[in-house]
């Protein structure tokens, strides 16, 4: 009778320690989820913040592109406004 009670305590520890485990895994993969949800978070703010700076970026292309048209006609009319006129001035002379 001692060694069935024996084996009923040890496979009673062995159930004891099996539920332990089940229950310290369930904890750990509720933790897994929290970080793994906190990291998705984490990702779509990231996605935002660079979908914006796509964003600013192409307006500032935009914006580069447009000051380029319109300044350098403008340098090439001024440049030859100072040409023309020291040509000019060189006339008199």
């Amino acid at each position: 009778m001692s060694d069935t009670t024996e084996l009923a305590a040890l496979l009673r520890e062995i159930r004891d320690q099996q539920r332990e485990q089940l229950r310290t895994q369930a904890e750990a993969l509720a933790l897994q989820r929290e970080h793994f949800a906190m990291a998705r978070v984490q990702l779509d703010r990231a996605e935002r913040i660079n979908d914006r700076a796509d964003a600013i970026q192409a307006r500032a292309s935009t914006a580069g592109k447009i000051a380029l048209w319109l300044a350098v006609p403008a340098l090439a009319l001024i440049l030859l406004l100072v040409l023309w006129s020291a040509l000019a001035e060189m006339a008199w002379f």
